[in-house]
């Protein structure tokens, strides 16, 4: 980060995004519409709406840091009441597609449709209009930017190419959303997310662990933007639940750390952008 420019407040030389993907079901019924039918597989996106998201809450409120939740149009229709209780809890919502389906570029129809009903689901229910947006897995076409823009998003979290945020800039030279970028590194799935069909270990705390705080050290020597993804079915398991926890004391024992919403965090980078 530049030392002529300061984009946090107080000074402060690295923002954290505690960021949640509030997937729900809809991460098995988007890749297996023949999940619908198996209760057993759907029952660990389940797990994030009733237990998942509600300790979330609570660690939050106890630690009082704010977060962003990242949710896909079906899980506000099917899980209002716990969607209800983020924004009660004083934090962000904001959008993650309507079904959780990966983005393919060629079929712009359905990408368009996902970006419509997620947006309509978030307004009819909450009375969100959403500052934000991710992408269902980081999968994303040239036709994003645009829908952003068309929409007035102020930000998106999709791409993984800095640490720091930045303006995007469309083809035809409009001005676009800011990005607030992520790493799979910074992500639980890659850690903990266990598919029969796939398998793949569920690595200890430990581990997950010494790469967040790894990444953690070094983003705050450089400044810049530490962007912490988690979703409810993973780290609402009570041992990762314990490391969320830690993981907020600890940054905190670093100077010049700020805990921001995305839409904060935006909006202050803008600012010291324009005045810069």
């Amino acid at each position: 980060m530049s030392d002529a420019v300061q984009p946090w407040p107080g000074g402060a030389r690295l923002a954290v995004l505690l960021t949640f993907d509030f997937d729900a079901e809809t991460l098995w019924l988007s890749r297996d519409p023949a999940n619908a039918r198996r209760p057993g597989t759907l029952s660990q996106g389940l797990y994030g709406a009733k237990v998942g998201v509600p300790k979330i809450l609570e660690t939050l409120r106890e630690a009082q840091v704010p977060a962003t939740f990242f949710i896909p149009g079906w899980t506000v229709e099917n899980h209002t009441a716990v969607c209800e209780a983020v924004l009660a809890g004083g934090h962000e919502v904001a959008h993650h597609s309507y079904s959780h389906r990966w983005v393919d570029p060629d079929f712009p129809d359905q990408e368009i449709e996902e970006m419509e009903r997620g947006l309509d689901a978030l307004k009819r229910h909450l009375g969100v209009v959403p500052k934000g947006y991710r992408s269902p897995a980081g999968e994303t076409s040239d036709l994003l930017l645009k829908l952003l823009t068309d929409h007035g998003f102020l930000y998106d979290s999709s791409l993984m190419d800095q640490i720091e945020p930045y303006r995007h800039r469309l083809p035809d030279g409009r001005e676009g959303p800011v990005e607030l970028p992520w790493h799979w590194s910074l992500d639980d799935a890659p850690f903990a997310l266990f598919s029969v069909k796939s398998p793949r270990p569920i690595f200890p705390n430990s581990v997950i662990r010494e790469v967040w705080q790894e990444e953690f050290r070094e983003i705050h020597r450089w400044g810049g933007l530490y962007n912490l993804v988690m979703h409810p079915q993973i780290t609402g398991r009570p041992s990762r639940i314990a490391l969320l926890r830690e993981m907020i004391g600890w940054m905190r024992g670093f100077e010049g750390v700020w805990f921001a919403t995305c839409e904060q965090a935006a909006r202050s980078w803008l600012a010291a952008r324009e005045a810069g």
